[in-house]
């Protein structure tokens, strides 16, 4: 569906709305002070991600963290990524062309450059 927007970066309507109840549609995204946020799915998303980690934990996963165009604004990319390599003891590779910082490998460039530059193939 396309939406309008007005000169205020308001929605103009229609409005989307659910098909199930015809109720106001909402975007499938958590926004600041989003009290009417539905997490079962993030949750069973969490769930996954962490059985995923024990299971490579288990085998004695061989890892490195590739972390691609997260900023500052917004950490939890960066917090779970910084984790996730801390946990592991493995290197963090962070690609950003305006904040790699932080990382043990910081990549001040756009992805398509930096898997260039690394050579990523399967």
């Amino acid at each position: 569906m396309e939406i309008e927007i007005d000169e205020d970066f308001r929605a103009q309507e229609p409005l989307p709305q659910c098909r199930e109840c015809g109720a106001l549609a909402r975007p499938n995204i958590l926004m600041f002070g989003d009290w009417g946020w539905e997490n079962s799915r993030t949750d069973a998303q969490s769930r996954r991600l962490q059985r995923w980690l024990a299971m490579l934990e288990e085998e004695g996963a061989k890892l490195a963290i590739i972390e691609i165009g997260a900023g500052t604004a917004v950490p939890t990319v960066r917090m779970t990524g910084e984790d996730v390599a801390r946990h592991f003891g493995v290197p963090l590779i962070r690609i950003n062309p305006r904040e790699a910082h932080g990382a043990q490998i910081g990549l001040e460039m756009g992805a398509v450059e930096a898997m260039e530059e690394l050579e990523i193939r399967n």
